[in-house]
């Protein structure tokens, strides 16, 4: 069993082009991971690699052209796997073979910010308030880079095998 799923997982993380894809039947990793409580990914995005889950909340820097409600399919997947069975990519997974969905869910604000600015003996005095984009949790000081909470992962589509 270990060396068919060896064989597998060979096929799996090789170019789509490199071999022949089997005839009308899922690979024997496909059922292994499924049946199995809890499936974890490991992708790249926005230039960093997250551990996720069904479910996960994920803080990443804002997204310009990004709404809330939007669909983004994630194309560089490392890792998949579950408690017992892994498959690795070198470096990734192809796109063709597995697909991962996350919806983004917010685009959030922190707190308000005052700054007064001062001219000495001129008379000027002005007050500007304004809300950052999100610093998230694991920023505990000032950050420059705009950030906001937005992604909500599912996998309703884990395995798209082809």
């Amino acid at each position: 069993m270990a060396s068919r799923l060896l064989r597998c997982v060979q096929q799996l993380c090789q170019p789509p082009g490199a071999c022949t894809p089997p005839q009308a039947r899922q690979p024997a990793h496909s059922p292994l991971i499924r049946a199995q409580p809890s499936q974890y990914v490991v992708a790249s995005f926005v230039g960093k690699k997250y551990i996720l889950t069904p479910r996960d909340l994920l803080t990443v820097p804002r997204l310009r052209d990004v709404r809330v409600g939007d669909v983004l399919a994630l194309d560089a997947i490392h890792e998949l796997g579950s408690r017992d069975y892994t498959l690795r990519g070198t470096p990734t997974i192809a796109p063709e073979r597995v697909s991962v969905q996350a919806t983004v869910v917010e685009h959030t604000k922190g707190s308000m910010e005052v700054k007064f600015k001062k001219k000495r003996r001129k008379g000027y005095q002005k007050t500007i308030k304004h809300k950052h984009p999100v610093h998230p949790a694991e920023d505990w000081g000032y950050s420059h880079q705009p950030r906001a909470i937005v992604i909500a992962f599912a996998f309703a589509v884990l395995y798209r095998i082809s």
